[in-house]
């Protein structure tokens, strides 16, 4: 019966979340190298004139790879204040058995300044579209306690197994550019899924709306000397009744004028701890973290910890010269 266990976990951990109305996205532990995703506002906040990011998420990796997440972004500033980005992530269960995809335009305005203190603002718009392939999923009438899985099909009916939907968000972000200073402190909150977008699978009964999704972030980049820093940062996340607190530092050593090492730690309370190691080359930063669970969660299944990777290329058009200090990493 033991090989029945993993797959009835994962439905159990998705199913639930929506009964309870808990948090449908996903979460990232290099939530600031997948800057779209955590706020609309950070569209062209970088140091440079534009940037691809890519990111990789593959969570419970024991529990027959239960989630896999890839990401990717790409935004770029223009001289009238107004930055333009696209973001498309999709979730996964390796099974196949739903598939979780969103697209964005966003777009940020960064005309609000004082002296080096500035304020952006953003907006983005897009789709999200949700799948299930029933056929790869075990329902609560074909498992049986003694037995194991049964034969047979389910009875379970769905109202329909994929679905599109509009969707809208909303941020802003406060950050000190002032190049010499010693501490350079950046703030951010946003709201994502304004619309609340219907479950389309619930047939009967009260519609259950997808939660808002809230987000706080910030931190405080503090240049210990010429090419060493050092930035604490924090993050809170709720949406329904699940919520995330993530406090964490990351240090940056400069190697050469092209080089750059990284190395941090990130603590996601009562979930897991997060050790992170990146190089900055040029103008590529690679970065790989992986979640050690330490929830009740692997008690049950044992490791059940998590693998990210990260790539962000930050670039200049030809001809405009070195990269502008825009803003500290965030």
């Amino acid at each position: 019966m033991k090989n029945y266990i993993k797959p009835v976990l994962v439905v159990l951990a998705f199913t639930t979340g929506m009964a309870g109305r808990a948090q449908t996205d996903p979460h990232f532990s290099q939530y600031y190298a997948y800057p779209m995703w955590l706020n609309p506002a950070l569209t062209g906040v970088m140091d440079g004139e534009y940037r691809v990011t890519a990111v990789y998420r593959n969570q419970w990796g024991n529990i027959a790879n239960a989630f896999s997440t890839p990401g990717v972004s790409a935004d770029f500033v223009t001289n009238k204040n107004v930055n333009l980005g696209v973001n498309i992530m999709n979730q996964r269960t390796n099974t196949g058995g739903y598939n979780y995809l969103n697209a964005y335009g966003s777009m940020s305005y960064t005309g609000v300044r004082f002296g080096h203190h500035q304020v952006a603002m953003g907006m983005a718009f897009g789709l999200i579209n949700r799948r299930f392939d029933p056929s790869k999923f075990i329902m609560g009438d074909q498992w049986n306690p003694v037995t194991g899985v049964t034969e047979g099909s389910s009875n379970e009916v769905l109202n329909k197994t994929a679905a599109l939907s509009f969707d809208a968000g909303a941020g802003i972000v406060y950050y000190d550019a002032g190049a010499d200073k010693k501490a350079n402190i950046f703030l951010g909150f946003s709201a994502f899924h304004l619309t609340q977008p219907g479950d389309p699978f619930i047939t009967g009964g009260r519609a259950e709306k997808m939660p808002i999704r809230y987000t706080a972030h910030g931190g405080v980049k503090l240049n210990v000397s010429e090419g060493v820093s050092f930035t604490p940062n924090l993050l809170y996340m709720r949406q329904g009744s699940a919520e995330e607190k993530m406090v964490g530092a990351y240090s940056q050593l400069r190697v050469n004028e092209t080089t750059d090492f990284m190395v941090g730690l990130n603590y996601r309370l009562q979930d897991a701890v997060s050790p992170y190691a990146g190089i900055y080359y040029k103008n590529f930063v690679i970065g790989a973290s992986y979640d050690v669970n330490s929830s009740q969660l692997s008690k049950v299944t044992g490791n059940a910890n998590s693998f990210e990777i990260s790539l962000t290329y930050i670039g200049s058009r030809a001809g405009t010269g070195a990269l502008p200090q825009v803003a500290p990493r965030f």
